[in-house]
C-alpha cells in the first residue's frame, strides 16, 4: 500500500530542485533531486497536496505552476527556514527545513503575486535600474572634466553645464576628451528619453487606475510610491490593521524586551525595501515643506517635527503614511486629514 502524501517541500534552484515528500503523520517518505522538466511532471501528475517552497525569485512561478494542478501552496519567508536547517547545510537539510517550518501552525507565508503583478515590479525595477545608469554616466563625466578644471556641481540639472564646457570651442579640452564626452552625452539622452517615457506611463496609470489614484491623494505619496506599492505589497486586505502593513515594511521600532520591560530601538528595516525607502523619502518632502511654511495644521506631524530631528520624524510619518495606505485601500476610500 502506497502511502499518500500530505506535503512537497521544494528546494528551489536553476536546474536540479530537491524535492521532500512528507507524509501525513510528518515522515519524511523520500528526499530526492528532480530536473526542472521532472519536476513540472511531478507536480501536474501528484494528487492535490500543500508545496512549500522558500520564498525567493522563483517561488512565485513554481507557486502558480503547483496552484494550476489544484495544489496549496505555502511560500515561507527564509529567515523563518533557516532556524530549522540541521548541522550541515546542503539541498536535502534545507527541503527537510521548508517541510519543517510550513507544518508549524503559527508559521507566517507569503503570498503567491500573479504574472501581471510581477510585470508591474519588472517595470518599476527597470526604471529604477536607468536612474542608476544616469546617475553613474553623470557623475564619470563630471569626474573626467573635473581634471580638466572644468567643475559642475552633482545631478541631472548640472549637465547642463556639462555640454556647453564640451562644446565651447576657447576651452583647452583635447579633441579625445571631447568626442568621449560626447558619447557620454549622448548615453545620458538615450537613458533620460527612456526614464520620462516609463515615469509618463506611470503617471497615466495613476490617473486611470482608482486604486493608484485613491494611493496619490495621500500627502507624500506620488505616482512612483503608489506604484511601487501596487508592484510589490501583497493584497492589503491580508493585513490585519495597519500596524501590520508598517511592519511587513520594516518600519515599526526594534524590539529587544525582556523580563516585561520594553526596549524599542530604532527601525527593523526587515521588510520590502523599495516602498519602505520611498516613503521616507516622500516623508521627508513633506516635512520640508512644513519647515518652509513655518508648520501645519496637521497636529500630529507639527509635534515630532518641532521637537525631533528631521530624520527620525520622517521615519515616524512613514510608518504613519504605511498605516493611511493601508486604510485608504481597504476602505476604497480618498485620504482625508483628521
Amino acid at each position: 500500500m502506497t502511502t499518500k502524501i500530505s506535503m512537497l517541500a521544494i528546494d528551489l534552484a536553476k536546474g536540479s530542485f530537491q524535492v521532500c515528500a512528507v507524509g501525513p503523520d510528518g515522515a519524511v517518505l523520500y528526499d530526492r533531486a528532480l530536473s526542472r522538466t521532472r519536476l513540472a511532471a511531478l507536480l501536474a501528475e501528484q494528487p492535490t497536496c500543500i508545496v512549500a517552497m522558500e520564498a525567493c525569485a522563483t517561488s512565485h512561478h513554481w507557486g502558480r505552476v503547483a496552484q494550476r494542478h489544484g495544489h496549496e501552496v505555502r511560500l515561507v519567508p527564509a529567515a523563518y527556514v533557516k532556524p530549522f536547517v540541521k548541522r550541515q547545510k546542503n539541498d536535502r537539510a534545507d527541503a527537510e527545513a521548508i517541510a519543517e517550518a510550513a507544518l508549524r501552525p503559527s508559521m507566517r507565508f507569503v503570498a503567491v503575486k500573479s504574472a501581471e503583478t510581477q510585470g508591474r515590479a519588472v517595470a518599476f525595477r527597470t526604471r529604477q535600474c536607468l536612474v542608476r545608469q544616469r546617475t553613474q554616466l553623470i557623475n564619470a563625466l563630471r569626474g573626467h572634466l573635473a581634471e580638466f578644471g572644468v567643475v559642475a556641481p552633482k545631478g541631472p540639472a548640472s549637465l547642463k553645464l556639462l555640454e556647453n564646457a564640451l562644446a565651447d570651442e576657447a576651452s583647452d579640452l583635447p579633441d579625445p576628451v571631447r568626442e568621449m564626452g560626447a558619447v557620454y552625452v549622448e548615453q545620458i539622452a538615450r537613458l533620460t528619453e527612456v526614464i520620462e517615457r516609463l515615469a509618463g506611463e506611470l503617471e497615466a496609470a495613476t490617473k486611470t487606475d482608482a486604486c493608484l489614484r485613491r494611493l496619490s491623494t495621500i500627502p507624500g505619496i506620488g505616482p512612483v510610491t503608489a506604484g511601487a506599492v501596487a508592484a510589490f505589497a501583497p493584497g492589503l486586505d491580508t493585513f490585519d490593521s495597519g500596524r501590520n502593513f508598517a511592519a511587513w515594511l520594516g518600519l515599526v521600532p526594534r524590539q529587544r524586551s525582556t523580563g516585561g520591560k520594553a526596549k524599542l530601538g530604532s527601525v527593523s528595516k526587515m521588510g520590502q525595501t523599495d516602498i519602505r525607502r520611498l516613503l521616507i523619502v516622500g516623508a521627508m518632502s513633506v516635512i520640508r515643506w512644513v519647515v518652509r511654511k513655518g508648520g501645519s495644521e496637521n497636529r500630529w506631524l507639527a509635534a515630532p517635527v518641532a521637537r525631533k530631528p528631521k530624520m527620525v520624524a520622517a521615519v515616524a510619518l512613514a510608518n504613519k503614511m504605511a498605516r493611511m495606505i493601508w486604510a485608504v485601500t481597504t476602505r476604497q476610500e480618498d485620504y482625508r486629514m483628521a
